[in-house]
């Protein structure tokens, strides 16, 4: 069976839900197998983490050639993994860098590429079909990667992580970075400052406010903290400045895939909708029932979610107490 390697996304060493999602995307394709490229005191607790969900081996690449540039040494470090390698697949999650990392890897393994899936299943032939959401979530599309080893990057919340125990046998891999792909450097960075909310793009809950918010965003806040939610927001409340662009959800935002999308105050607007269409569940909280939200939505409440909200939020912390 061929190997399918699997980037692990990761801070610190501790590994992200989109990695155990992947590793379970892999184990239909193939032989599971995770790539860890970090520090190697730290691969020893990464690969306890990723071989419960079904590596079979832990591939262990020193960064200290990589750590401190952009995106380039990490293709070329994974492009000389897969080189001598029968691949079935290589499955990234899917953000900025890692898209850009595979479009990279793509080049230097004269393979296909396919970006931004929402599901990945085995074809026939050994092939890995790729769905995706296209046009602005306006159609679904399947493919296949017909030259090469198909590299696909994969939206969290995609799957659900499924425990399938591995071996984990860790190999350490020795890299050469050339001075090439060294050539842009990171000469200064800022860590986010932590607000206690999961990652908007990785959450299985999602509590987004719009224009409806009047740029009040405690009522949103409030039930994203008694969800375990991240907060989002469209494009109209972050023009207005009520909300850093961060938490943009949108064709020109972040693309989320959660379990569960509570839009409050949003009209649903074509680029709004782009940015959360693939949602498993949408509620909507508009006071207009015109709203084009509403033709989108799986539960919708026509109310003022200033009232709705906090009514809401106090029935959510009851049943928890």
């Amino acid at each position: 069976m061929s190997e399918v390697l699997v980037l692990v996304d990761q801070v610190g060493g501790a590994v992200k839900k989109p990695t155990y999602e992947l590793l379970t995307i892999a184990g239909r394709l193939g032989e599971p197998a995770a790539v860890f490229i970090g520090s190697p005191d730290q691969a020893g607790a990464v690969a306890e983490a990723v071989k419960a969900y079904g590596a079979e081996k832990v591939y262990v690449i020193d960064d200290a050639q990589i750590r401190g540039y952009l995106v380039a040494p990490k293709a070329e470090a994974l492009a000389q993994l897969a080189a001598d390698k029968d691949l079935a697949a290589i499955l990234l999650p899917s953000n900025a860098e890692t898209k850009e990392v595979a479009a990279r890897l793509a080049i230097k393994l004269e393979s296909g590429v396919i970006t931004d899936a929402v599901e990945v299943t085995a074809g026939g032939e050994g092939s890995a079909v790729v769905t995706q959401s296209v046009f602005a979530g306006g159609f679904t599309l399947a493919g296949t990667v017909v030259k090469g080893t198909p590299i696909i990057t994969v939206k969290p919340n995609s799957a659900t992580p499924q425990e399938s125990p591995g071996a984990g046998v860790v190999e350490q891999v020795a890299v050469k970075i050339s001075e090439g792909a060294r050539t842009a450097q990171i000469v200064a960075s800022q860590p986010r400052a932590a607000s206690g909310r999961p990652e908007l793009t990785e959450a299985a809950i999602v509590v987004s406010g719009g224009r409806g918010t009047g740029g009040d965003f405690a009522p949103i806040e409030a039930l994203a903290d008694a969800l375990g939610a991240a907060v989002g927001a469209s494009r109209a409340a972050v023009d207005s400045g009520w909300i850093p662009h961060t938490f943009q959800v949108g064709q020109t935002g972040k693309t989320v895939s959660p379990q569960l999308y509570v839009a409050n105050g949003i009209s649903g607007a074509i680029q709004h909708r782009a940015g959360m269409q693939t949602s498993k569940t949408i509620v909507a909280v508009n006071k207009d029932e015109e709203a084009p939200i509403f033709e989108l939505v799986d539960f919708g409440v026509v109310g003022d979610l200033h009232t709705v909200l906090p009514a809401l939020t106090d029935q959510i912390n009851q049943h928890k107490n």
